[in-house]
C-alpha cells in the first residue's frame, strides 16, 4: 500500500486525514493520499510566497538551466513515473511512456528555451522628452489544479510555464491520480529552490480553500466546465486572475471524397484515445449525407476492432466508478431515434467501457449535446457546408474540431468558419509544444503550450523614464 505526503518549502508533510486512491483497472486500492486541510494549504502559500521574493529574480537564464535539469531527471526516473502513472489510470504502457511522461519532458525544454525569448513592444520615446519601457513581470504565486485524465502531462503544461516565467507555485492534482504529480514534485526540488515548487493533495475541500486563499495572483485549471465555473466564482471574490481550460465537444467533419475506411479507423483511433476521457477527443461525426450509412458502419467496425483492457489494449478503463456511472448514465437515457452500432456497455473488471458509435441522433439529444467524457462517439449526416458548419458550431463547448476533405478549397472555407480554439485538417490531436492549446465558450480562457502559454502567466508593467 502507498503512502504519499505533501511537499510544501521542499519537506514532506502529512496531514490528519487522507484520501484513498484506486487501481481503475481493477478497482483495488492502491495507497492514501493527504487530504489538505486549510491550515496545510496555508503553509504552503505561505512557502510560496516567501520562496518568490528570491525566485523572481532570476533571470531566464538561471530558469532555463532548472527546466532542463528537470527535464532530465524526468527521463532518468521515467520508468518510476510510467509505474505510478499507469498504476492510477489504467492506461497502456507504451503509448503512455512516449507520449506523456518522455514528452513532459521535451515540453518543459520548450519553456527552457521559450523563456530567453518573450518579446515585447520595442523600448522607445513614444513621448517627446521620455523614454518607455514595456516589462514583462511574472505573476506570483500561482495555484494550479490538475485533472485525472492526464495527471502527468497536465502537471508538466501547468508548472512549465509558470516556472519559465518566474512565478513560484502549488499544484494539486486530482484525488483519484496523485501518484505520479508527487513524484514530479519530489524531482523537482532537486532542481528548484524549497519553495518554488509546492505539491498538495487533497479532495474538493483543499481545491475550494486553494482558490480561496488570498494569496496566489492567479487560479489556473484544467477540468470540467461545471469545475470551472466555480473557481471563476470563487476566484472574483478576491478578484483573482484565472486560466480556464475546460470541457470539449469536438466535431470532425467528414466529406464525401474522403478514404471512408482508412478515414474511419483514424477518427476512431481519435475519438477512443484514453478511453475518450480527453476533451479534444472526437466525439461528434458530422459526415455527408452520401456516405452517412457507409461511414458509419466503418466507424462502427473500427471501434469494435480496438482492444480494451489488458497488455495489449488500445484503451484502459475509466478512471473511476463514479466516471463509469455518469457514461452508463447516458447510455440508458438514449432517446428512441438513437441506434447503437458498436459497444454500448461496460466490459471486463474494473471500470472498462467499450467503444460505443451511436448513430441516428438529433441536435437536441443529451449525447450530442453534453460532454460525456468517455469512449462514446455520435453520428450525424449533413448535405451543405454550412449545415455541417452550423451542427459543428451548435454547441457551447469550442475547444476543438477537425475537417476531412481532398479538396483545399471546402477545407479552408470550412476551416475558417469553425469556433474551435484548434481546428485540425485531416487529422485530429496533434499537439506540438510550440502550438497554442486551448478554447473559447464553455471551453475556457488562456491558453497552454506554446509562448502564448507562456505569456498568460506574466503581467505587463509600463515603465516610463523622463530625459531630465
Amino acid at each position: 500500500m502507498i503512502t504519499l505526503h505533501n511537499i510544501i518549502n521542499g519537506q514532506a508533510v502529512d496531514t490528519p486525514d487522507s484520501l484513498p486512491f484506486f487501481d481503475p483497472a481493477t478497482g483495488v486500492q492502491l495507497g492514501t493520499a493527504p487530504d489538505s486541510d486549510p491550515a496545510t494549504v496555508d503553509a504552503a502559500f505561505h512557502a510560496a510566497h516567501t520562496a518568490f521574493t528570491t525566485y523572481k529574480r532570476t533571470t531566464p537564464g538561471e530558469r532555463q538551466g532548472m527546466l532542463l535539469q528537470l527535464a532530465d531527471l524526468i527521463e532518468t526516473n521515467a520508468d518510476r513515473l510510467l509505474e505510478a502513472e499507469v498504476a492510477c489510470t489504467g492506461k497502456p504502457r507504451a503509448v503512455t511512456r512516449e507520449l506523456e511522461i518522455l514528452r513532459g519532458a521535451d515540453q518543459l525544454r520548450f519553456f527552457a528555451g521559450a523563456c530567453r525569448v518573450v518579446s515585447g513592444t520595442a523600448q522607445t520615446e513614444y513621448v517627446k522628452g521620455f523614454t518607455s519601457t514595456i516589462r514583462r513581470e511574472p505573476l506570483g504565486v500561482v495555484a494550479q489544479i490538475t485533472p485525472w485524465n492526464y495527471p502527468f502531462m497536465m502537471a508538466i503544461w501547468k508548472i512549465g510555464p509558470a516556472l519559465a516565467a518566474g512565478n513560484t507555485l502549488v499544484l494539486k492534482p486530482a484525488d483519484t491520480t496523485p501518484w505520479s504529480t508527487v513524484i514530479l514534485g519530489e524531482l523537482a526540488q532537486e532542481a528548484f529552490p524549497a519553495g518554488v515548487v509546492n505539491i498538495l493533495c487533497g479532495g474538493r475541500g483543499t481545491g475550494a480553500a486553494m482558490v480561496e486563499h488570498e494569496i496566489p495572483e492567479m487560479v489556473s485549471i484544467t477540468g470540467s466546465t461545471r469545475a470551472g465555473a466555480q473557481v471563476m466564482s470563487a476566484a472574483a471574490k478576491t478578484l483573482k486572475d484565472v486560466h480556464l481550460e475546460l470541457g470539449g465537444k469536438a466535431p470532425a467533419i467528414v466529406f464525401a471524397d474522403v478514404d471512408i475506411h482508412q478515414t474511419a479507423k483514424e477518427i476512431a483511433l481519435s475519438a477512443f484515445f484514453n478511453a475518450g476521457q480527453d476533451c479534444t477527443a472526437v466525439t461528434r461525426v458530422l459526415v455527408h449525407e452520401t456516405i452517412h450509412t457507409e461511414f458509419a458502419a466503418a466507424l462502427a467496425q473500427a471501434a469494435s476492432a480496438l482492444n480494451v483492457g489488458g497488455e495489449d489494449a488500445d484503451l484502459g478503463p475509466l478512471n473511476s466508478a463514479a466516471q463509469l456511472d455518469q457514461v452508463e448514465g447516458f447510455m440508458t437515457r438514449l432517446p428512441a431515434n438513437a441506434t447503437v452500432l458498436a459497444g454500448g456497455k461496460r466490459t471486463g473488471t474494473g471500470y472498462h467501457f467499450e467503444p460505443t458509435v451511436i448513430d441516428g441522433v438529433f441536435q437536441t439529444d443529451e449525447v450530442v449535446c453534453d460532454e460525456i467524457f468517455g469512449p462514446v462517439l455520435t453520428v450525424q449526416p449533413f448535405t451543405t457546408e454550412e449545415e455541417a458548419i452550423d451542427l459543428a458550431n451548435g454547441t457551447k463547448y469550442a475547444l476543438a474540431s477537425s475537417v476531412w476533405s481532398n479538396n483545399h478549397g471546402v477545407v479552408t472555407r470550412v476551416s475558417m468558419e469553425l469556433d474551435f480554439g484548434a481546428v485540425w485538417i485531416n487529422c485530429h490531436q496533434i499537439i506540438p509544444a510550440e502550438a497554442p492549446h486551448g478554447g473559447f465558450k464553455h471551453s475556457g480562457t488562456g491558453k497552454d503550450l506554446s509562448i502564448y502559454g507562456l505569456e498568460d502567466y506574466t503581467r505587463i508593467k509600463s515603465v516610463t523614464t523622463s530625459h531630465r
